[in-house]
């Protein structure tokens, strides 16, 4: 939320300086992310003056310059070079001098030093319009009003006046503070509590609103009456479309609107000073003079006022008139019914719409407005009217023309006013503070309750319709907080708490150790948005998703099935950016739904890898990644958690191709592999990305099993022996391994291939596989001959189940 310091001020009673109003805003929960100065023009025209045109003749070594004499009201003439095909002598000018710096409309800023222009001295530059940033003109330079005083600071001529900007950080509740108007409201309960004095807001609600005639006359019909609970129009004839005064176009300029015209700007600025959203309407379009709220069938075709066709939801409310559609509804205006530059007469809407509908509504067609973001947090239906009035008198003051009818105020079924006790023994509980019965009342009242019940230990009251957060006892006890100030909350001298049990102290402690090892390995941790894009995915998949009801918007509409998607998202962000060597982790949870509407969460440790598995250096080029490299990193990981894989198999996974399935106890617990051609091509990666899902949940519970043994290291010696065995070129390493296993050697500690070698030397079809094996006798040394049986043992089963040749 924007707001700036000097519109604010008008609404409050006494002068607050910007730092001290930082600190109240804070303190009240307004919390202020920024504060900074604003300049209505850049650079402020400091340095810049009127100057007179004294003399003004030819260059005399050039034919489009003019050598002139200007005076800046001091002693001394300054002598300047202009290019400028309109300068004259006897003008008032604009005049930078040696040392200003200048800001022009687009363009770097430039400091103004002594030149010499064709052999001649200049002593400054007499500026253009666009040259100091006042607009986009280059025709000439800018010419004064005769009457201008000579030596005048031209920010004095112009009434430049700097401001401040607050950015004010809202929470989604505090609908009430999103205007000036709210804020000031605010922070004059604030004065008047920590001041001991009432301090009001100056209204800027005059009540001078008085009807010239009623020569444009409306009517108005509500159909649905729960989205549209009241809606208030007045017309308003023989108005000038134009620019707005320079007082208007300030205001608008300094929370970064664009101004407009008069007419566009008077409806964006009450938005901004009393949170009420209105819109005006070419009143000469509006058929049989009739306007309508209701709904449309699905699908009607309706053309928005950025000209593109939209098709209407049927919980999208419209406004129409006696034939066709004119508006959506606190969303967004439509192209034939707005208000142009030949537009003569006006209908001013101001309404109060359904939040729930407006969101929906901005939702579905992604027209995330000022209106409907008020909307959809709430209006004051109370003001509605009041509104009202004030933008028909600025639009009589402002554009002219005479208010054409009384205000036609719809309003079927009256809202009554929540109504909210409050304890005393409720309030020191939450706030932790012993308040007086008249801090309570005077802090409530200054935001706008009403008191309508005092007993001994209860209060009662009525809520202002502004506070339309307000439902509860914990809500007022939240306002007199504010107002008194979070910063004021006692510190307890001692804290008394319950000793509580962690439930999942294993699962950190082995998700922090999993993850020290991936970054002590150069893996960076990403964390990627679980909420995603069903496009990503196939039919089958999209049939068990969890879908988003209020989705944020049309790409993030489902809860993730699967964690590889959103990795690749940020694969290639980075790939996008010449950042190539990528090693990624990422713990997260994916979703489902099944048949039965039952929904899970499962978590999951995926890994990414593309790109170089280390960078250039002097002692050589960095090494590719591979499927090697991925599964190794993988089998460490188990290692951390003291898991093994016990099998690999074939995965059946579109997304991967050479995909493998790690199971233990014929359960899976992970897939990897490299990522499909398909897959990458749908997020524009070109270069190969390898892959491993780990599931979290099954590996934990695996690990939590594990006990946890200690031995002495063995004063004996390992012995290491080499074999080369020549088998079929299509047999995998983890054949050799099961063969292995069936020679029960008990003292064979761990084996590891460590060549493949392939010739049509050792035969067609074949492969030579150079295994190492260790042996170990815990109780003594092992002799030649007890490590030749077992390795004889080994080769003898090789043969048997491999076919395999010992390699001479």
């Amino acid at each position: 939320m924007i707001i700036s310091y000097n519109w604010l001020s008008e609404y409050l009673p006494e002068t607050v300086e910007p730092e001290r109003l930082s600190k109240i805003l804070t303190s009240i929960g307004l919390e202020v992310e920024s504060l900074h100065k604003y300049e209505a023009v850049k650079g402020g025209l400091r340095g810049l003056v009127v100057g007179e045109v004294l003399t003004c003749e030819k260059h005399p070594d050039a034919d489009k310059l003019k050598l002139t004499t200007v005076d800046i009201g001091a002693p001394e003439k300054l002598q300047i070079v202009c290019g400028a095909h309109n300068v004259a002598a006897g003008q008032k000018v604009v005049v930078a001098t040696i040392g200003t710096t200048i800001y022009p409309f687009s363009g770097e800023p430039m400091t103004m030093k002594k030149a010499r222009i064709r052999g001649v001295e200049s002593q400054g530059m007499i500026c253009a319009e666009n040259e100091i940033g006042l607009g986009e003109s280059h025709e000439g330079i800018m010419v004064l009003p005769q009457n201008t005083e000579t030596g005048m600071p031209l920010a004095d001529f112009f009434k430049l006046t700097d401001d401040h900007i607050f950015e004010i950080g809202l929470t989604p509740n505090r609908s009430d503070a999103m205007s000036h108007l709210g804020v000031a409201r605010d922070i004059c309960a604030y004065l008047s509590h920590h001041n001991k004095k009432e301090t009001v807001v100056r209204s800027p609600f005059k009540n001078n609103f008085k009807p010239d005639n009623q020569g444009l006359q409306m009517e108005v019909v509500i159909e649905n009456a729960d989205a549209c609970q009241r809606y208030a129009g007045v017309s308003i004839e023989g108005v000038t479309i134009a620019d707005s005064p320079d007082w208007l176009q300030q205001r608008l300029k300094s929370i970064g609107l664009r101004p407009i015209n008069n007419i566009v700007d008077i409806t964006n600025f009450i938005l901004h000073e009393t949170g009420q959203p209105l819109h005006a309407f070419d009143a000469d379009t509006i058929a049989g003079k009739k306007v309508i709220v209701k709904n449309l069938p699905e699908g009607t075709p309706f053309i928005t006022l950025d000209e593109k066709e939209r098709k209407l939801f049927a919980e999208d409310l419209m406004i129409c008139n006696a034939e066709t559609a004119m508006c959506i509804g606190g969303v967004y205006g439509g192209m034939h019914s707005g208000v142009t530059a030949s537009t003569k007469n006006i209908f001013l809407e101001s309404a109060w719409f359904n939040p729930i509908s407006i969101r929906k509504t901005s939702l579905k067609h992604g027209l995330r407005t000022d209106a409907a973001t008020r909307f959809e947090k709430g209006v004051d239906i109370g003001n509605t009217v009041n509104v009202l009035k004030r933008a028909a008198v600025l639009v009589k003051e402002i554009a002219g023309g005479e208010i054409a009818s009384d205000i036609i105020d719809v309003y079927p079924t009256p809202k009554e006013k929540t109504e909210v006790a409050l304890k005393y023994h409720y309030l020191k509980k939450l706030s932790g503070k012993n308040y007086h019965g008249d801090t309570v009342k005077n802090i409530l009242h200054s935001l706008g309750f009403e008191l309508i019940k005092e007993g001994d230990d209860e209060m009662r009251f009525k809520v202002p319709y502004s506070k339309t957060d307000v439902s509860m006892g914990a809500d007022l006890v939240e306002e007199i907080m504010r107002i008194d100030g979070l910063d004021n909350v006692d510190i307890p001298s001692a804290i008394t708490i319950s000793p509580s049990v962690e439930t999942l102290a294993h699962e950190a402690a082995y998700t922090e150790k999993v993850a020290e090892y991936l970054a002590g390995s150069g893996f960076q941790e990403i964390f990627t948005n679980s909420i995603t894009n069903s496009a990503y995915y196939s039919e089958e998949v999209l049939s068990k998703t969890v879908k988003m009801i209020n989705n944020l918007s049309e790409e993030l509409n489902i809860m993730r099935p699967a964690m590889m998607e959103t990795g690749l998202i940020s694969i290639a962000y980075n790939l996008n950016r010449k950042n190539n060597d990528l090693k990624f982790f990422e713990f997260g949870k994916t979703y489902s739904v099944n048949e039965a509407g039952k929904y899970s969460e499962d978590n999951h440790l995926t890994i990414y890898i593309t790109g170089n598995k280390n960078a250039d250096g002097w002692k050589g080029k960095g090494e590719k990644s591979d499927f090697y490299f991925v599964k190794a990193v993988f089998e460490k990981v188990m290692a951390v958690l003291g898991l093994k894989a016990d099998a690999y198999t074939e995965a059946e996974n579109a997304d991967l191709s050479n995909a493998l399935q790690a199971n233990i106890k014929n359960e899976k617990v992970a897939e990897l592999g490299l990522v499909s051609n398909n897959k990458l091509d749908r997020f524009d990666i070109k270069q190969p990305v390898y892959y491993a899902d780990l599931n979290w949940d099954r590996l934990l519970k695996l690990n939590k099993k594990n006990n946890i043994q200690y031995k002495e290291v063995s004063k004996y010696p390992a012995v290491n022996r080499d074999l080369a065995i020549v088998v079929d070129k299509g047999l995998r390493f983890e054949a050799v391994q099961k063969a292995t296993a069936s020679a029960r050697v008990n003292k064979l500690t761990s084996l590891s291939l460590f060549d493949i070698f392939e010739s049509e030397k050792i035969g067609a079809g074949k492969k030579s596989m150079a295994i190492s094996f260790t042996f170990l006798d815990e109780e003594k040394t092992l002799t030649d001959k007890e490590i030749d049986s077992m390795m004889n043992k080994i080769i003898g089963a090789y043969e048997k189940e491999l076919n395999a040749e010992v390699r001479k």
